[in-house]
């Protein structure tokens, strides 16, 4: 028997049904509710509206749980790697060794980017953002490849396969490409042993005298991939469903994704993380002069508290475990990391921060890591986009496979009535 709700306007009922998830959460199905009663609902930044049906990620940000597709994020951290977690958010389910090769072998013939690409890359200024040389690469990504990029759906989804498998080998070479000519270098992306990360780092860093990548640096790196791999209806997820939603093919969807991670308030945390703790290093502080002025206002705790998490982010215990051992691997002696570590162990015990649930997340680690690999700190969210690509397209093909209608949202105006236009000498 299907459940409703009974919505109340003016002494006039309006049924409306109740949608339940396979995780029990529920929903009031207002779809049909301006059509029957000619009012809307209003959620300012649609912190309570549910925009979709989708059946790639699941969070209880109460309890801080994380699931891709039905598996706990610190299994799949622990067992899986990011090509197998790729897969896994992009088609439903975990791949077979033979599945599992074949996105492999194709991502690995992607890792050079065409001529076309690279020049383009090239004409950009010099002091472009890497987020907006990412954006602008992937848009030529597309146009290189135009049987990809049709922006016809059904020749879309019939070339998916291809497409998923290029964006997520080339946004690397794109990122490592504009690292090398920042730096007056020339950029060969022919690294093709297979291991994603470990070629990534070596179109980066690599040089004739550089010595190999140790593992747990790579497998930090694929961890911290893995972490940011999909995370619900966030911005830039949101942003890239509402693109597809109007036909656009994968490349320009992950691009408009891509700039909507830009912002500070959501790709760009971790970098206000590693500011943070230079900041309280420079000024002799071990963290806890910091903390009493965070409790009096005076400053904010950065990497602490999440939109969705009132727990703690299951990502963050994860990378701290990662970050001990890449910092151990690469044998660096970081005193930030001995801040942060100070910093979380009081917050978590300090009445103020738990009452107030500020926890740390995945931001807090991610950019020590991050640093210490040698990334400049104006990537960092380019890598988050490098992560975050599957599951844009586990998204993408989601609204091309299931999609209805283009997505439009109501609003409520504020602004003036009718007026009279004014002649310009009567103004």
């Amino acid at each position: 028997m299907s459940q409703s709700a009974d919505l109340l306007i003016n002494d006039q009922s309006y049924p409306l049904p109740i949608l339940t998830g396979t995780e029990q959460e529920q929903a009031v199905d207002i779809s049909q509710l301006r059509k029957l009663s000619k009012f809307i609902t209003f959620d300012d930044g649609y912190g309570n509206t549910g925009s979709c049906e989708s059946s790639v990620t699941f969070i209880d940000g109460d309890k801080g749980i994380l699931r891709y597709r039905g598996y706990d994020i610190a299994e799949l951290a622990e067992k899986s790697t990011f090509l197998e977690t790729c897969y896994l958010l992009i088609y439903g389910n975990l791949p077979t060794a033979t599945e599992l090769s074949s996105l492999e072998a194709r991502v690995a013939q992607f890792t050079e980017l065409p001529p076309e690409v690279l020049a383009a890359l090239k004409a950009l200024p010099a002091n472009t953002h890497p987020m907006a040389v990412l954006s602008c690469g992937l848009q030529a990504l597309g146009g290189a490849f135009p049987d990809l990029s049709s922006n016809n759906k059904q020749q879309d989804l019939d070339n998916f396969d291809k497409s998923s498998s290029l964006i997520i080998s080339a946004i690397r070479s794109i990122a490592a490409a504009r690292y090398r000519f920042s730096r007056g270098e020339e950029f060969s992306g022919s690294e093709k042993s297979g291991n994603y990360c470990e070629d990534f780092l070596s179109m980066m860093f690599s040089s004739k005298d550089s010595n190999g990548i140790p593992e747990a640096v790579s497998k930090a790196l694929d961890v911290i991939f893995l972490l940011h791999a999909d995370h619900e209806q966030n911005c830039s997820t949101s942003t890239c469903r509402m693109i597809a939603s109007g036909g656009a093919n994968p490349f320009a969807s992950v691009a408009g994704a891509t700039s909507a991670l830009w912002g500070p308030l959501h790709g760009g945390a971790n970098m206000a993380v590693i500011k943070m703790l230079n900041e309280i290093h420079q000024s002799g502080d071990d963290g806890s002069k910091f903390i009493q002025s965070a409790k009096e206002g005076k400053s904010r705790l950065m990497g602490f508290g999440h939109r969705v998490y009132r727990n703690y982010d299951p990502r963050a215990k994860i990378l701290k475990s990662a970050c001990d051992q890449a910092l151990d691997a690469l044998g660096v002696d970081s005193p930030i990391l001995d801040i942060a570590r100070n910093l979380e162990s009081t917050a978590l015990e300090d009445e103020y921060f738990i009452q107030r649930k500020l926890y740390p997340n995945v931001d807090f680690y991610s950019g020590i890591i991050l640093q210490a690999m040698g990334f400049p700190t104006d990537t960092f969210t380019v890598l988050f986009a490098i992560g975050r690509a599957p599951g844009w397209l586990a998204h993408w093909k989601e609204i091309a496979s299931n999609g209805k209608r283009i997505h439009r949202p109501r609003q409520i105006y504020q602004g003036e009535t009718l007026r009279s236009y004014t002649e310009i000498a009567s103004r």
